[in-house]
């Protein structure tokens, strides 16, 4: 008698990408058994998303099955930075960390210590919950700065609300689609999906890009603008506009501020002035807005990239002036959008502890790491030199500016550092304690979206391998160790996430996982802002009030202009270089991962032809790209597409695969941008020469 040996059918189980990315995709996971997955695939719950995932994120096998993978906690057991540790116990380890903080806190005050996180997961709960100590403990505040800091303020300046025209509208009703300062071929591949299904029903793709990247192959125009000269350009595009009699004057004097005075500042602002500052030809600037004003419902997908510069905010202001100028916010399909992370009505209080925030605590800046472990006082806010790192869901010893200082300040004998990882990253080799990480599919949590308008709930999938533990247990182990008291600390991640929901009017966690998310997507006139701009006025405004906006506002133009403040060439750095993201790769993440490192290859240079030609350099040749704050070496390749004194990296690759041990980001400045602060990655003068 034979026995059956048919093996039991794959599980197929719903979750959503955490990763920084405003796509958050709903995904469909394969689940092999209770500690296994195999293919992840995008799932067709979300209308927007609509199946379509990037190609990192479907093999996530290879990373949460690595065999690098941290599974114990671990002390150090040798110099810092060394990376030598030895396993210690999950009490043990939580003990020494808790007894470091009470310790520092007693000799320099709370704010001596100073939990550190980012958005290695998009998951409100996982990722935020740090604050809820930070604020109960009355450690030092958290500036988040690294992302969306400029780009946030320069569209809010505008339209006074983080929100704007849902990009699956702009699929089917567009004639005209602008994808300005992103690359999402690379970062999010679903506004392709959308961009390209528009192309297909006959509208036009223009893309503004510093190089030719694989969005802008796809376009009908490109426009290779100078890093940091995207104000330039949408100044003179509105100039033309309005010398032309594109602008739609009903529309101005209705819902607008000053658009007399705008006309008339504009009126300098042509497209040979803004050629001398963008490098773009004044004809092709002309046939721009004039595609632009003679669209029915044109539409900008506003990315972050063009903001990453010192000036970035008041850039993506200018951009955000151009459907209000045209009108185009009346018309289906027409308008813009940044990011939606406005519309949805949470209540964060529970997860962050919003109700235990002490505003005289010192608010340090994330992207300024270094110079605050370097103890420089501006940075340190006046206050006591940091001595006490909690960090989470990111790795700056790769992704920080001024990556040099960093190092410096990791490696301090008197600084105490826990990490807790998913990974031994550079930052955790810093570390005196390491804390292993779960992933995604290993925990519960939730998510807004920034690309698309669906609040989604995710339950873990697997179970974690070895000792790893998800972010809200360190913290609420970390709470009762050191006598922190919020309810938050005592409720699991469900439970949190449940009353969250509850006092935020959302369905509950269950029925948001059973439906596959809660769409909170605006009515028409909301969404187009035809109800009004979220200011009193209800106009948008021309002429923000920056000092609303933050600090660094007195020198910043009153309208739409070219902000000279940017890290402009000169004779020893006659090159601008844009740290651009690589397709496989996402900061730090993925790096680790077998397919992504076959895709990159090897960090890579994109110079100019003629450049190349100049310095001697031929396909793969080593280069090395420097400034005063040091050098890196990688290697070249010729590309056309982007101008002469445009340089581009591609991907943060991990330090060991530099020469000196330290990345792209040795070069970048930790210097805050205006008005509120902000990382300038994109904002790098340069020199290039041939490698001996």
């Amino acid at each position: 008698m034979s026995h059956s040996s048919a093996r039991p059918a794959i599980e197929i189980v719903p979750s959503v990408c955490p990763h920084d990315c405003t796509s958050t995709c709903a995904l469909e996971v394969e689940r092999l058994d209770a500690h296994t997955i195999g293919r992840v695939r995008g799932s067709q719950r979300n209308p927007y998303t609509a199946g379509v995932i990037c190609e990192k994120v479907a093999r996530y096998a290879q990373r949460i099955h690595h065999p690098d993978r941290l599974t114990r906690p671990l002390k150090r057991d040798g110099p810092k930075g060394s990376g030598r540790f030895r396993p210690i116990s999950w009490e043990q380890a939580l003990d020494e960390v808790a007894q470091a903080f009470i310790a520092r806190a007693q000799a320099h005050g709370p704010a001596t210590v100073w939990p550190y996180f980012y958005a290695g997961t998009m998951g409100l709960v996982q990722r935020d919950g740090i604050n809820r100590l930070r604020h109960v403990m009355g450690y030092s505040r958290w500036h988040s700065t690294i992302c969306v800091a400029l780009a946030d303020n320069g569209w809010i300046a505008g339209t006074g609300a983080k929100r704007g025209v849902d990009l699956r509208e702009a699929g089917e009703h567009s004639d005209l689609i602008v994808i300005w300062g992103g690359n999402p071929v690379n970062t999010q591949v679903n506004v392709m999906t959308h961009a390209m299904a528009a192309r297909k029903r006959g509208a036009t793709l223009v893309v503004i890009d510093p190089y030719r990247t694989g969005t802008a192959e796809r376009a009908d125009l490109h426009l290779p603008v100078r890093p940091g000269t995207d104000g330039a350009l949408a100044c003179a595009v509105m100039q033309v506009l309005f010398a032309e009699g594109f602008a739609d004057w009903d529309y101005l004097r209705a819902h607008t501020d000053a658009p007399d005075e705008l006309a008339a500042h504009l009126r300098e602002r042509t497209p040979q002035w803004a050629q001398a500052i963008t490098g773009l030809p004044a004809e092709d600037i002309i046939a721009f807005a004039r595609l632009y004003g003679r669209a029915k419902a044109p539409f900008i997908r506003a990315h972050h990239g063009f903001s990453r510069q010192r000036n970035g905010a008041v850039n993506m202001h200018a951009v955000s002036c151009l459907p209000a100028v045209v009108g185009a916010w009346q018309r289906r399909g027409g308008g813009a959008v940044y990011g939606h992370t406005g519309i949805y009505p949470l209540d964060r209080s529970l997860i962050e502890g919003l109700d235990r925030v002490d505003t005289s605590v010192r608010a340090l800046d994330q992207s300024r790491l270094g110079p605050i472990l370097t103890g420089d006082a501006d940075a340190l806010a006046g206050g006591p030199p940091v001595t006490a790192l909690l960090i989470q869901n990111t790795n700056p010893a790769v992704v920080c500016p001024e990556l040099g200082k960093v190092h410096e300040g990791l490696a301090r004998e008197d600084l105490f550092t826990c990490v807790h990882e998913q990974f031994m990253t550079e930052t955790a080799a810093f570390a005196d304690i390491v804390l292993p990480a779960t992933m995604f599919l290993e925990h519960d949590d939730f998510y807004t979206a920034s690309g698309h308008t669906t609040f989604q709930v995710a339950r873990k999938v697997v179970e974690a391998p070895g000792e790893c533990r998800e972010n809200h247990f360190v913290i609420c182990e970390l709470a009762r160790r050191l006598g922190a008291e919020h309810p938050g600390f005592r409720m699991s991640a469900w439970e949190i996430m449940d009353e969250t929901l509850r006092r935020s009017g959302l369905w509950d966690a269950q029925t948001n996982w059973e439906r596959g998310g809660q769409d909170c997507a605006l009515p028409f006139e909301t969404a187009h802002f035809l109800d009004g701009f979220a200011w009193p006025d209800r106009r948008f405004r021309f002429k923000p009030d920056w000092s609303k906006l933050g600090g660094r506002w007195r020198e910043m133009p009153a309208l739409p202009d070219h902000f000279d403040v940017i890290d402009e060439t000169d004779a020893q750095r006659p090159y601008r270089l844009v740290a651009a993201p690589a397709r496989t790769f996402l900061n730090s993440t993925f790096t680790e991962t077998p397919g992504s490192l076959q895709r990159e290859k090897r960090p890579t240079a994109l110079i100019h032809p003629e450049v190349c030609a100049e310095l001697g350099l031929a396909e793969g040749d080593p280069v090395v790209i420097g400034n005063r704050q040091g050098e890196i070496t990688v290697h070249a390749r010729p590309q056309g597409g982007q101008q002469r004194s445009v340089v581009v990296l591609e991907g943060i690759w991990p330090n060991r695969h530099f020469a000196g041990g330290m990345g792209v980001n040795l070069l970048t400045s930790a210097e805050p941008g205006y008005p509120n602060g902000g990382a300038a990655f994109h904002d790098t003068a340069v020199w290039l020469r041939k490698a001996n």
